[in-house]
């Protein structure tokens, strides 16, 4: 099966070109396409991963296959190009691998009722397959040239389909400001692998991985700091770390399973899995380790912080993601790739059906603000308790997914050393749970706020929230059995025993949360209006999310756009002058030599008169000169 391990990607490329170009017209027969196609790329993945276990594939030793692509000679050590196109599977790629194929499978089959009647349906579809071929070329790249290319066209697809209700200003805008911004961290990932190849000769992460390990590079502790700082700029904007996060919340703007598959397996992920991929390199540098790790700390914080004062239940879920992520980087940072990708893995799995609930409510009452729901666990019991269970696993209560690979962060965390992040991390998982359990009891419980006719979805939506609740259920445990921490260890077994202190402390977080959100809007202890007054100053800093998109707008208004007309004054007056001048030196010299080029022999004749007058005088200065001295 690793032989055909190449057509993971290629089959969802397959069902974009046909939707395109040959079923565009035809709705039933373009969802046929996009789910042949990503199922054909699902049970594939399954085989590689399932080869890639019993084969015993390590990352020190994987299964890797390139073609050569581009050659350009070397003139001196700075010049040339080699560049290879291959595949590289190993556990990262393989559980990555079957991570996003199975989300976007159910995504796919779950779009089929969320998208019934809107007029794009089959240009979703093909969107879709373009989004999951991409991700799946990023995933199996065996070189950063490679992955890149596959990064940039994820970031294209994610302008797509944020922005696919195009005629909306608001989806417009928020493609725009998704695809900006990624721009930014996108422009510090090329140039850092361009200092990467610069330095070390090559793309490809075996090869760099072997000369790191050999001691051979030669490359200075600096320069090495720069390049992992410079690619690390690439998954702060992808992944959403601060400050690059404001794309993020305003990408709700797309259609519901679109900001599932975003923030579950692709898009979002994509930045996680860079880390944990290009880690060796990361490795060498402790200041980069830090500044990564300090990064996902923040953003972890301010981004539940944000979480709790929101009404948007896709904001709401938006937040967690943001803050999930950073718990993923951060344990990055602290050193723990295995950590990092268990928790991408099983949160994969709990955030899309958090999203897809998200989706099955806002189709049955069409409102997004969960303060006009209400009462829907009696009409909507599916897509409540799935929630529900999303909700837990999220919150990291046991023995649900979220609390095995959370409890590997914090274990990670404390055990390297980093009390301070450590117990910040403790304090978020008690945030979330927080702000879960609040949406819940506002939108699922409680009395009925407006005259929505609510109703359970269709099974094209609810068997997908379904199977996703057995794996928010059981995969963190299954992973374990499976070995998953010593299977992604960089080929080195790693056994480790849960810590019953830590697991102890943060499950007492997250279940204070999850009672003081009863008390508060099930119980209405408090009255929440008089709070929020009192504590106006703090509502307000949270609500408008610190001001960060209001400072990047006077940054932009105020200092980009002056800079902007400094430049647009110095084209016009300076180089636009001195093109002008030249012209017009040209043309008024042209115009003497015109009055000069009459066809008149008396015109000529006082020409050549005038300059042997010149030259005679010329010649004569210095002698009348001498004579009158």
């Amino acid at each position: 099966m690793l032989e055909l391990a190449w057509l993971i990607p290629i089959f969802p490329l397959i069902a974009y070109t046909l939707i395109i170009f040959l079923t565009k017209k035809s709705k039933s027969i373009s969802v046929a396409v996009a789910l042949a196609g990503i199922v054909a790329s699902l049970v594939i993945s399954i085989g590689v991963l399932v080869e890639t276990i019993q084969k015993g594939i390590t990352m020190a030793e994987p299964f890797e296959v390139a073609v050569k692509w581009l050659r350009l000679s070397a003139i001196d050590k700075y010049t040339g190009l080699n560049i290879d196109m291959g595949i590289l599977i190993d556990p990262l790629s393989a559980v990555m691998m079957f991570v996003v194929t199975s989300i976007a499978t159910l995504v796919i089959i779950y779009s089929v009722g969320y998208m019934h009647g809107d007029p794009g349906f089959s240009r979703y579809f093909a969107y879709m397959s373009l989004f999951a071929f991409s991700m799946l070329l990023l995933v199996i790249a065996n070189n950063f040239f490679e992955m890149f290319f596959g990064w940039e066209l994820v970031g294209l697809c994610s302008y797509l389909l944020i922005g696919f209700w195009f005629e909306k200003p608001s989806a417009a805008k928020a493609a725009n400001k998704a695809f900006i911004t990624n721009r930014w961290g996108d422009f510090g990932f090329m140039l850092g692998i361009i200092l990467l190849y610069i330095n070390f000769g090559t793309f490809n992460f075996g090869e760099i991985s072997r000369i790191i390990g050999d001691g051979a590079s030669g490359v200075g502790a600096a320069i090495l700091t720069l390049i992992s700082l410079l690619i690390f700029a690439g998954p702060m904007a992808k992944s959403a770390q601060f400050p690059l996060h404001v794309w993020l919340p305003d990408a709700m703007e797309g259609p519901t399973p679109v900001s599932s598959i975003l923030h579950a397996a692709t898009m979002v992920a994509a930045g996680v899995y860079l880390l944990a991929r290009g880690f060796v390199l990361f490795n060498e540098s402790t200041e980069t380790l830090l500044f990564i790790a300090y990064i996902g700390g923040i953003t972890a914080f301010i981004a539940a912080s944000f979480a709790l004062v929101q009404r948007d239940i896709k904001r709401i879920l938006a937040y967690s993601t943001l803050s999930q992520l950073g718990y993923m980087v951060m344990v990055i940072g602290v050193g723990s790739i295995t950590a990092g990708m268990f928790h991408l893995t099983t949160h994969a799995f709990f955030k899309c059906m958090l999203f897809l609930g998200a989706g099955s409510v806002i189709h049955a009452v069409h409102t997004q603000d969960i303060f006009e729901m209400g009462g829907l666990s009696k009409k909507m019991p599916i897509t409540t308790w799935t929630f529900i269970i999303g909700a837990l696993a999220l919150a990291g209560i046991f023995p649900l997914s979220g609390f095995w690979s959370k409890d590997e962060i914090l274990l990670a965390t404390h055990q390297a050393g980093f009390t301070g992040l450590y117990w910040l991390a403790t304090l978020v998982a008690g945030m979330t749970a927080f702000y879960m359990f609040r949406l819940i009891f506002i939108a699922f419980f409680g009395e009925k706020r407006t005259d929505h006719h609510a109703h359970e979805s269709s099974p094209w939506m609810t068997v997908p929230l379904i199977i996703l609740a057995f794996f928010a259920v059981f995969s963190g445990w299954g992973l374990v059995k499976m070995g998953y921490g010593s299977m992604v260890f960089f080929g080195h077994p790693h056994h480790g025993e849960i810590n019953l202190g830590i697991a102890l402390i943060s499950t007492v977080f997250a279940l204070g949360g999850i009672v003081l959100a009863w008390l508060i809007y099930y119980r209405k202890i408090v009255d929440t209006d008089l709070m929020k007054q009192r504590f106006r100053p703090i509502y307000n800093l949270l609500w408008n999310k610190l001001y960060i998109d209001e400072i990047y707008e006077w940054l932009f208004d105020k200092v980009m756009l002056g800079v902007a007309w400094l430049c647009n004054q110095c084209d016009r007056k300076v180089v636009d002058g001195i093109a002008d001048g030249l012209g017009d030196t040209v043309r008024h010299t042209g115009g003497w030599m015109r009055f000069m080029q009459t066809g008149s022999l008396q015109n000529y004749a006082l020409v050549i008169f005038g300059a042997i007058v010149i030259i005679v005088l010329l010649m004569a200065t210095p002698v009348l000169g001498g004579v009158i001295r």
